[in-house]
């Protein structure tokens, strides 16, 4: 074991760090509230939140696992023999579970895992020696729970070794290792602590001897992926090939004849004496986990949504570092197939919410859209790993979508509260009539989830969203900047170093400027996108560069795929001002998505906007955008600094829909519109002659879609009837 780590990854950015009114807003929200609040999660210490049981079974593996190695009480200990407990197991006391076993999740390992994981990027940045200590307690319990394999998994270690990777397909041992070395190398570059990094290390080590083409190891790869990308990036920390070679590995055997799913749920059947039932997954058997067919033949995003873009992010990696052409062929077509065919307006995807899943092309429900916070942050990881494949503005698109609104809208304004899914119309009538068919629908947010991946992987990316900003030329040539997010950057070039001062308005101002610090010898290049929504490639006429006074250097500019190149020897003290338009956008959908059909969403830089209930008045179906006024005076549209009073009162604080006062500066929108009458509509005749409808001309107030949802129960849309 390698202890000799690579800081600063592959891209040889040694500093990257937030100061942005509004993002620094969020990682304090985070910070102040969200990572203590999820410990106290993890510990199921939270009133009336569904319990982890996360750090509890730790403890109890701990404890069997110093039984095991004769610590404590008798030295002939014998491990317990597999009993299959299920996906999800709980208590029959809830009161009093026993300290011994395991319950919660097949993973509920990887809710310590993500935690840890936003830890270690607040404390890069915010040091904080009681969260330091807190985590470093909590490394202390899970460390003790690590067989002296190295094999890491508290249900099977729990429940019985016996049968552990007898089941990939459902029991995500994979997943928690992968989540388990994504926490471990951020809390290693957060305090230079290595104990969890070893190991992740020692487990990783221990699933590289396992799995692999040799006669004597397994051939499969994880049901739920994330461990690719992870390897990927233990690589690039430790520089050890081992970990490379087996994310390879799992991208490669996924998918390939005979199907490891397949047969490893026969074996599990004969087993346990089952009939062996095939795999209903739709459009083909194991689909539902990509692993229908090889995934360099992969072209069309299917099944669940999150694994999905874990899978497609690993596989971008592993293209990239190994040059393969055939993956690299896949990963742009899958891309394309998402952006082109199954993606929100909200940066949102997976439309299916039976599975979790991708639906087929144009299929995008508003009203039952699944759109998972989780599904969101997969997509950002995507995104970032095809820039690094290719810098094309698009994919930084679509990155600061979803990042803006559908991972944001996944967290109320205090932090307290979550939404798993994310629709993009809501009607508080299908949960007071309990309607089934929108159950798994949010009128609010909830307070926690038995099944909580979604609350800590949106607390570990926007704690780590300045590391999505900026990436290097794979030969260090070229500084692209990708969100114009507030902060620092310093960087080590090819010919020598930079360092930025970044001040920008965005998301409700298009000024930004990028003040030089410091800069070594030699020619820099820095590539800025220039924003599909300010005008793509036209938006380079928003950006003047201000070289430091008596400097007689030429920097010289060329654009190239969305992204402004500008080239030359930066100084100390020189300057680059950007002023992007942010023209308010009424976008239609391809005419192919029929829930859309007639339908505007409106748009103002990286912002969804919606309507709610709150500004508007019921019946959200009645109110339509006057789409002559808008075509005939644009600037009849307002644009409105505010401020938004967040808050939802109950008795029960601890109720779900409770959101804490707090205030925000914001921008909304004010629209010509107008409202179909339904006066005495409740008295009418259920059908009538048609004949025009009476109109009421309003004006809508549109706000931010991440904000909604914040002032109690009440109708929401993001697509709205124009006329």
């Amino acid at each position: 074991m390698s202890q000799q780590f690579n800081m600063s990854g592959p891209i040889q950015i040694s500093q990257a760090s937030v100061d942005d009114p509004f993002w620094s807003a969020e990682q304090e929200l985070v910070r102040t509230a969200v990572l203590p609040y999820q410990w106290r999660a993890l510990n199921d210490q939270v009133p009336g939140a569904s319990p982890s049981y996360c750090m509890h079974n730790f403890r109890a593996a701990a404890a069997l696992n110093k039984r095991l190695n004769g610590q404590e009480g008798s030295g002939d200990f014998q491990p317990p023999t597999y009993t299959n407990q299920g996906f999800h197991c709980l208590p029959e006391d809830p009161d009093h579970p026993d300290p011994n076993k395991f319950y919660g999740y097949v993973f509920q390992d990887t809710d310590f895992s993500k935690w840890v994981e936003a830890v270690g990027y607040s404390l890069a940045h915010h040091p904080d020696a009681e969260l330091e200590r807190l985590a470093d307690g909590a490394i202390d319990i899970v460390c003790a729970a690590q067989l002296n394999s190295g094999y890491l998994d508290t249900y099977y270690i729990l429940n019985g070794m016996n049968r552990h990777f007898t089941n990939l397909k459902d029991h995500h041992e994979l997943y928690c290792l992968g989540h388990l070395i994504e926490g471990a190398i951020a809390y290693y570059q957060g305090t230079g602590k290595t104990k969890l990094l070893h190991a992740a290390e020692r487990f990783a080590d221990y699933v590289a001897a396992t799995f692999g083409p040799g006669d004597n190891q397994l051939h499969g790869y994880p049901g739920h992926e994330i461990a690719e990308m992870a390897l990927i990036r233990l690589y690039e920390t430790t520089g050890i090939k081992r970990y490379l070679d087996l994310a390879a590995y799992f991208v490669n055997q996924r998918g390939t004849s005979p199907l490891y799913f397949e047969q490893e749920d026969r074996q599990r059947a004969a087993y346990e004496h089952a009939d062996f039932t095939v795999d209903a997954s739709r459009p083909a058997p194991y689909a539902y986990y990509q692993a229908h067919e090889p995934v360099a033949q992969q072209r069309q995003a299917v099944g669940h949504a999150v694994r999905a873009g874990y899978l497609y992010a690993g596989a971008a990696d592993v293209a990239r570092l190994t040059e393969d052409p055939a993956l690299n062929e896949a990963v742009h077509a899958l891309w394309r197939d998402i952006v082109d065919k199954k993606l929100y307006v909200t940066g949102g995807v997976g439309a299916d919410a039976d599975a979790e899943s991708h639906s087929y092309a144009y299929d995008l429900p508003n009203d039952t859209g699944y759109c998972e916070t989780c599904a969101s942050v997969a997509l950002v990881f995507f995104a970032r790993r095809m820039l690094q494949l290719e810098p094309r503005s698009e994919y930084a698109d679509v990155m600061e979508l979803a990042l803006y609104n559908t991972v944001l809208d996944g967290m109320a304004m205090d932090g307290k509260s979550f939404f798993y899914g994310n629709p993009l119309e809501v009607r508080p009538q299908t949960k007071r009539n309990k309607d089934p068919r929108y159950s798994y629908v949010p009128i609010v947010r909830k307070r926690w989830f038995g099944c909580a991946c979604c609350p800590p992987n949106l607390a570990r990316l926007v704690e780590s969203v300045q590391d999505y900003a900026y990436t290097l030329a794979e030969d260090g040539s070229t500084l692209f900047v990708h969100l114009y997010i507030g902060g620092r950057i310093q960087a080590d070039l090819g010919e020598g170093s930079i360092a930025l001062r970044v001040h920008s308005e965005l998301p409700w101002k298009g000024r930004i400027s990028l003040d030089v610090e410091a800069s070594g010898h030699g020619q820099t290049t820095l590539a800025l996108r220039l924003p599909s929504w300010a005008g793509g490639d036209a938006a380079a006429d928003a950006v003047t560069v201000h070289t430091g006074q008596g400097s007689s250097a030429v920097i010289s500019r060329r654009v190239e795929q969305g992204y402004l190149y500008l080239s030359g020897p930066w100084k100390q003290g020189d300057r680059i001002d950007i002023e992007f338009d942010m023209p308010v956008r009424v976008v239609a959908a391809n005419p192919l998505v029929r829930q859309d059909a007639g339908k505007v969403a409106v748009t103002r830089g990286p912002i969804v906007y919606c309507v709610e209930e709150r500004d508007n008045g019921a019946n959200l179906h009645l109110l339509h955008l006057d789409g002559s006024a808008l075509l005939d005076d644009a600037s009849r549209v307002k644009v409105e600094p505010f401020t938004f009073q967040a808050g939802a009162y109950l008795d029960d604080p601890q109720a779900e829909g409770h959101v804490d006062k707090i205030s925000r500066s914001m921008v909304r929108l004010q629209i010509p519109a107008w409202r179909e009458s339904a006066e005495g509509a409740d008295t009418a005749p259920l059908y009538r002659q048609w004949q025009p409808v009476r109109r009421m001309p309003i004006t809508a107030t549109l706000i931010p879609y991440f904000a909604w949802s914040n002032r109690g129960e009440n109708e929401m849309r993001v697509f709205l009837d124009v006329d």
